[in-house]
């Protein structure tokens, strides 16, 4: 009777949602920010006309050819040579474990724009690089922008990426190492059919970050004059004096490849895990 009466008595009532006052001002706070933001730049003294006419002209679209470039290729020497050095890191071998180390603790406490100016400037150390009495080249002709930034950002990306792969390569299982083992498998032929197909779940999102990273690191390259987005755009400034509109042009073509390479990743990634997907759909 008392549960009947109880529900007697609460039955005209009605449920009312929770108001979240506080997120509707925060949000209304925002809005009002980036209203106030847009508004000061279209009020602001911006020539939108050159932004029109700069956006796709030649030598910024060569300067986005150029850095997607060297993206690919800093990130392909960083890729290799952080999966060889994780390997080195996990090794058994003390020496080659101590190599490791320290390549990871010199390339990564560097900053990467005075790598950039130490292998642009070699020459100074070696005039000549090459086999004495066989072949030799001055290194200033050998030396060139595009060579010095891929070896700068390349070989710093390979300190951070030996950490992210050594990771993943821990992450697995330490059963599978030893069934592998158990049947016979090299360490070579371990890592490749067993170990690394498994660790890429962990490895890709972050080495996907980093070649995002990547496009946005080659801007620093405009220092030793590799004909990038940055430096086109610096050289067209120069000569017009429109140094914020072209600014805005080398951010949209900058935020435009990061976007295309930020959906590629979320494709790739989806693809990697979906034996993990169906693993658990099974359970």
């Amino acid at each position: 009777m008392t549960d009947e009466r109880d529900m007697y008595q609460t039955s005209h009532l009605r449920i009312v949602p929770r108001r979240h006052w506080g997120r509707w001002i925060a949000a209304g706070v925002v809005c009002l920010l980036l209203a106030a933001l847009v508004r000061a730049f279209i009020n602001g003294k911006i020539e939108w006309n050159y932004v029109g006419q700069f956006l796709f002209s030649q030598s910024i679209l060569e300067g986005l050819v150029n850095t997607i470039l060297m993206t690919f290729a800093a990130m392909a020497v960083g890729i290799t040579l952080g999966v060889i050095f994780a390997i080195m890191r996990i090794s058994e071998n003390p020496v080659l474990s101590t190599i490791a180390t320290g390549y990871v603790w010199i390339f990564r406490g560097a900053p990467a724009l005075l790598q950039l100016l130490l292998w642009f400037n070699l020459a100074l150390v070696f005039p000549k690089i090459g086999i004495p009495g066989l072949f030799e080249w001055r290194t200033v002709d050998v030396m060139t922008p595009f060579v010095a930034a891929m070896l700068a950002l390349g070989i710093q990306q390979g300190a951070y990426t030996s950490e992210v792969v050594r990771g993943g390569l821990l992450s697995v299982d330490a059963g599978q190492y030893e069934a592998a083992r158990s049947i016979g498998m090299g360490q070579l032929l371990m890592l490749r059919r067993i170990i690394l197909p498994q660790a890429m779940r962990v490895i890709l999102p972050p080495i996907g970050n980093e070649l995002i990273g990547m496009v946005k690191t080659t801007s620093l390259a405009s220092v030793i004059q590799y004909s990038e987005i940055l430096h086109n755009a610096q050289i067209i400034y120069y000569a017009n004096t429109r140094v914020l509109e072209l600014l805005l042009v080398a951010s949209f073509w900058y935020l435009s490849a990061v976007t295309v390479l930020s959906i590629g990743q979320m494709y790739v990634e989806r693809y990697f895990a979906r034996g993990i997907q169906r693993l658990k759909a099974a359970g």
